[in-house]
């Protein structure tokens, strides 16, 4: 049976799918619409991503889409380690600006549900990471945006190495503070 654990901002998820192991190896079922609909959760993915860092340190984030193309993520690590981040983004929340973070290992098998209205970034904890993850909402460049990754006022617990690798992008993206209203 799979594990979903709420973390500190309870709609963000720690999901761990139990594995199956024999001395071949190991199975695990790492999405299931049947199996998650029947623990609360109904989602409608519409699209895999898969992204590589090659680097420890590597920064990606803080990213979100905006209404009318939101977007939610089902987050995992497939070869390496990373700390993954979201931050609740919706406006008028009782939680709007607090983060969460969780480890995700190939080994253990995590996975991270980043609702629609949180941003999302992670830090590489290993060399040559690889990220597999599911969204319900197709990209729409017209409708993303970013949070500054090391943003004082929201204090994200980084490693010390965090932001050895950050992409121009992120680098230049706004503080919480400086972020209009942005609906989901």
């Amino acid at each position: 049976m799979t594990t979903i654990t709420p973390l500190a901002l309870p709609e963000v998820l720690l999901i761990t799918p139990k594995r199956h192991g024999d001395a071949r190896g190991w199975f695990a079922e790492t999405w299931s619409r049947r199996a998650f609909a029947e623990q609360g959760l109904d989602i409608d993915f519409v699209q895999d991503n898969h992204a590589f860092s090659g680097q420890v340190g590597t920064v990606r984030g803080l990213h979100f889409q905006a209404a009318p193309h939101p977007q939610a993520k089902l987050v995992r690590v497939v070869r390496g380690s990373i700390l993954d981040v979201a931050v609740d983004i919706r406006s008028g929340s009782a939680t709007y600006g607090k983060w969460v973070s969780a480890t995700l290992t190939a080994e253990g098998g995590e996975q991270l549900l980043v609702p629609r209205g949180f941003a999302h970034g992670y830090c590489t904890l290993t060399p040559d990471t690889e990220l597999a993850y599911k969204v319900d909402g197709l990209y729409a460049p017209e409708t993303e945006g970013s949070i500054l990754w090391n943003d004082p006022d929201l204090a994200i617990d980084w490693p010390a190495f965090a932001g050895s690798v950050v992409s121009e992008k992120d680098k230049a993206a706004q503080p919480l503070k400086d972020l209009s209203p942005v609906s989901f």
